[in-house]
């Protein structure tokens, strides 16, 4: 993707270049609100990195002047990390906030997502399939070899999230904020929990395990033939 990065701190605007770009993306660099709004609307950006705390014009007042001129996926990467802040962030039209500091296999995992839904069709095939799984959305019902799993409402909402990112990394935060609707805490082990009763029905019964682990970030849902 192109992306564009609004940051005015030298390591952190350095650190995201130098990550984004390893990982594939062309990156574009704004080290103030002026600058930045002046290329976020000159350009063709896939998505846009705001910080709040900038010169020449803040995060707000950019974000704000996005909005009402187009729809790129804003990621907010801001140290003011208050409950006001994240909530005023998303009502003002930002896709995603992550609080600095913040582990860089998480920002590109949440940078995906919010790419993902960018494109995703109106509408899409309700019935996701891994392997001999399927999960059907509209239905609301899952079934592994043909044979129907008894789940409950939290159980399928943690499976149907994860089917509609196949193949993705799905960090924690993520899946709290989804399926629980809480903010993430790292002292809690509830996402562990329920994901460990999921696979009980969908994993355990069969040879092939579908639901992996991704140290230090989530949970994968994916067809893994080695």
């Amino acid at each position: 993707m192109r992306l564009l990065s609004i940051e005015d701190e030298p390591k952190t605007a350095a650190y995201l270049h130098k990550g984004l770009t390893e990982h594939g993306h062309v990156v574009d660099t704004a080290r103030d609100g002026v600058e930045g709004l002046h290329l976020a609307t000159s350009g063709h950006y896939d998505l846009i990195l705001l910080d709040m705390a900038l010169p020449g014009a803040d995060g707000w007042q950019v974000l704000r002047e996005l909005r009402g001129r187009q729809r790129t996926p804003v990621f907010v990467v801001s140290g003011r990390g208050e409950l006001e802040d994240r909530v005023r962030g998303l009502q003002l039209g930002a896709d995603d906030y992550l609080v600095k500091p913040f582990a860089f296999a998480e920002l590109l995992a949440r940078i995906q997502a919010v790419a993902r839904r960018a494109v995703q069709p109106a509408a899409a095939d309700p019935v996701v399939r891994v392997a001999d799984l399927e999960v059907d959305a509209a239905r609301r019902v899952a079934r592994r070899g043909g044979r129907r799993l008894v789940l409950t409402a939290k159980e399928f909402a943690l499976l149907e999230y994860l089917s509609r990112q196949v193949g993705q990394a799905v960090p924690r935060t993520l899946i709290a904020e989804h399926c629980w609707d809480m903010h993430f805490d790292s002292d809690t082990n509830v996402i562990d929990v329920a994901v460990r009763r999921l696979r009980a029905k969908v994993d355990d019964p069969f040879e092939d395990k579908l639901i992996h682990t991704i140290r230090g970030v989530g949970y994968v849902l994916e067809h893994r033939t080695a």
